[in-house]
């Protein structure tokens, strides 16, 4: 019994001491963390994208821009998140803003190329909405901890975390419900609605799980 609650002991203040620890993360560790999140987020738009709904930040606003005008999604994400640079210079640093930048470009390459690397036959509208909200949650997830992001509303949700302590998935579900509105205007009401539950678990999914008491990286 002693014995055991001294492994006990042991393992609570590791835990106490990893709770405390801010982890750095190498070039190399940064580089992986990045393209498996970008990988997860241009997969789960892909499914949004094969059912017709919209996702979260600037992500959402490419969707619904493409899919009222014909113009490439890719395109259009790289092209919205250009004014967000120099905030994310101000205000997050130079390494966020590279890491952000490349993460952009990189998943505006995928959501315009990956259409000729596999396709979706058939797949359920709710289906498509709650999990492709999730493989994007990962994504954004695994963008935070390697501090980054996809831009756009991602800098401001980050930059507002680490001013007054916002959580982003707060701060991202108030210009998601706005994105959500302005896609009323273009797709079905049937799509906005699995869109709008998406934007929900999207969110939830980041609240719970995104927080700087569990996991500090620089």
């Amino acid at each position: 019994m002693l014995h055991r609650n001294n492994e006990a002991g042991q393992l609570a203040r590791r835990f106490a001491h990893w709770e405390g620890t801010s982890t750095v993360h190498s070039v190399l560790e940064d580089a992986q963390g990045i393209t498996a999140s970008v990988i997860s987020t241009a997969f789960g738009l892909a499914l949004y994208q094969a059912v017709g709904l919209v996702t979260s930040g600037m992500a959402g606003l490419a969707l619904v821009l493409s899919y009222a005008s014909g113009i490439d999604a890719g395109v259009l994400f790289w092209t919205l998140n250009l004014p967000f640079y120099l905030l994310a210079i101000m205000r997050m640093g130079w390494a966020f803003t590279i890491k952000t930048f490349l993460a952009i470009s990189l998943l505006s390459v995928l959501v315009s190329v990956q259409g000729q690397w596999f396709s979706l036959a058939t797949i359920h509208i709710g289906y498509a909405a709650i999990a492709g909200a999730v493989l994007i949650g990962f994504g954004l997830l695994g963008l935070f901890r390697h501090r980054s992001s996809l831009g756009g509303i991602g800098i401001l949700a980050l930059y507002l975390q680490d001013r007054i302590g916002w959580r982003p998935g707060i701060t991202q579900l108030v210009f998601d419900l706005g994105i959500v509105a302005i896609g009323f205007f273009v797709l079905p009401w049937g799509a906005m609605l699995w869109s709008l539950v998406g934007a929900v678990v999207l969110n939830l999914f980041l609240t719970v799980n995104h927080r700087l008491d569990r996991y500090i990286a620089r």
